[in-house]
Parts: C-alpha cells; structure tokens; sequence
C-alpha cells in the first residue's frame, strides 16, 4: 500500500498515511500509464537510433524524413488512451510477424 502526504493548510502539519483504496487505485493508474509511457519513448529511442544512418548518410527521402519526424512526434500526437495501441504487438503464432508490434508508426518506410 502507497503512503499518502496530507498537509494542513491552517498548521502547515504534514500527516503521513495509507492510502485509500480508491486513492491506491488512481496511484496504480498512473503508474501503469507512466510504465507504458517509458517502454513508448525506449521504443521510440531504439527506432531512431536505427535510422541515424540515413541522416548521416546525406541524402534521406521524404518519406524517411516523415518516418522520423512521426517517431519523434509521438509524444504530441499519442495521449495515454491510444498507449496500448501503440504497445499492441502480433499474436498470431502462425504469422511470420509473431511478436513485432503492429501499430503503423513504427513501420519504416
């Protein structure tokens, strides 16, 4: 169980206690959606840095150029409601693509 810090406004006393169950609940939340956050910028990460070398290389496509841009605007453009959809991986055990994560941004061109 989660300890909770309640500060009385008028004393300035800080109580330490357990937290509720809704209270431990809402924490659970949070770090469920704060776990799913970190494992989507590592991928983001480990994506980019697998096309670094086409921007070294010089002379990247358009569409490389927005795959990139797409990656590192995941952020901006994905609230924690679509995080699982971004995380969503294969399961078909008979597809070729068992496993890989299906979600369109991080298909490279």
């Amino acid at each position: 169980m989660s300890k909770v810090a309640i500060t009385d406004a008028k004393t300035g006393q800080t109580i330490i206690r357990d937290a509720t169950a809704e209270e431990q609940n809402e924490i659970d939340a949070r770090n469920a959606i704060d776990k799913r956050l970190d494992k989507i910028k590592q991928l983001r990460k480990e994506h980019l840095e697998a096309t670094d070398w086409w921007v070294l290389r010089g002379n990247m496509t358009d569409a490389q150029t927005q795959y990139r841009q797409k990656l590192r605007d995941i952020p901006a453009d994905y609230d924690s409601s679509k995080y699982d959809a971004l995380l969503a991986r294969e399961t078909d055990e008979s597809k070729n693509t068992f496993g890989n994560l299906t979600h369109s941004i991080w298909e490279k061109p």
